[in-house]
């Protein structure tokens, strides 16, 4: 069965114009021109991958994005904006998007992060189901529950897994290449500091709040997470 894809663009010509090359690619396409008619059908049915316009008239990109994460974590979203400003940037992956990709863009380089976002799901659903407990963290993966002394901890999608990935690796100093291959995915395209921005994401919620911090940095390689003596 073809993926199937959701374009949320107001431009009608950019629009038809991704279609036509998803199509192509054998894709399934939807499209939807506005904000609530594009969180409709996003609700309604399921797609592999979402693109998503930031500005757009009805309901702005990023609400229907926010509306989307608080009740589906998994569908890959991809932030398709005409803005290069920084703080947009940040703006999409806060508020849960997977990728951004500012306008105008090579067509190859969207087709090519469609399928890294594409790949990476499968990845996700592969992995082992089972409890970790480090210091005051405690993960359950079935549940996709986090606990930070016994409180629970709300992750973004990327957080959770950049998260899951340090801790099943409890103790191995990982390098930021091996988390972009094994977290953002082997052909991830976007900045390489991404990993460090998502790093201080997560020690802002499992670090700074408490008095055990987990997540140490081993200088000129990467990251590591253990339990401090």
């Amino acid at each position: 069965m073809a993926d199937k894809i959701l374009i949320i663009e107001d431009d009608v010509k950019i629009a038809r114009f991704i279609e036509l090359e998803l199509v192509h690619e054998g894709y399934k396409v939807e499209i939807a021109h506005d904000g609530r008619e594009g969180l409709g059908l996003a609700e309604a049915f399921s797609y592999q991958v979402i693109l998503l316009d930031l500005m757009l008239p009805k309901l702005s990109g990023v609400e229907v994005c926010r509306r989307i994460r608080a009740k589906d974590e998994k569908t890959p979203i991809i932030m398709l904006t005409a803005k290069d400003d920084i703080s947009d940037k940040v703006t999409g992956l806060d508020i849960g998007a997977d990728d951004y990709i500012t306008k105008p863009f090579a067509i190859e380089e969207l087709l090519a992060r469609i399928r890294v976002v594409i790949k990476r799901t499968a990845r996700i659903t592969e992995k082992p189901i089972g409890e970790f407990k480090i210091g005051h963290l405690y993960i359950n993966t079935d549940a996709h529950v986090v606990k930070a002394s016994g409180i629970e901890v709300e992750l973004t999608a990327r957080e959770y897994d950049l998260l899951l990935f340090l801790v099943q690796n409890k103790n191995h100093a990982v390098s930021r290449e091996k988390i972009l291959n094994d977290v953002w995915g082997f052909d991830y395209l976007g900045e390489t500091n991404v990993v460090d921005v998502y790093i201080s994401y997560l020690r802002a919620k499992i670090d700074q709040p408490y008095d055990q911090k987990l997540i140490k940095t081993v200088r000129s390689v990467g990251y590591i997470i253990k339990e401090e003596a």
